[in-house]
């Protein structure tokens, strides 16, 4: 795990954090890595499941589909690819 040290924090902010820590009762440390967190999580990323759940949603693409589409899958690996 990565530790980042934080040089030149103001007591005025390191009070806020302290404060804020233990409204939310965690350590001053876990608090700082929960802002951290949800500063970096991006509101809007794209989620690879749920793009695609709604595009087969605006295709019109049903359960029964999927499972026709799964039922006509030949088991087993690949076979290679044959060049000339």
């Amino acid at each position: 795990m990565s530790a980042v040290t934080i040089r030149n924090l103001s007591e005025e902010v390191h009070r806020a954090l302290k404060l804020r820590a233990a409204q939310h009762n965690r350590s001053t440390e876990a608090e700082i890595r929960a802002i951290l967190e949800m500063a970096v999580r991006s509101e809007g990323r794209l989620r690879l499941g749920t793009a695609l759940a709604d595009r087969s949603r605006a295709l019109g693409l049903r359960r029964g589909d999927v499972e026709a589409l799964e039922a006509g899958r030949v088991g087993g690996p690949a076979e290679p690819v044959r060049l000339g």
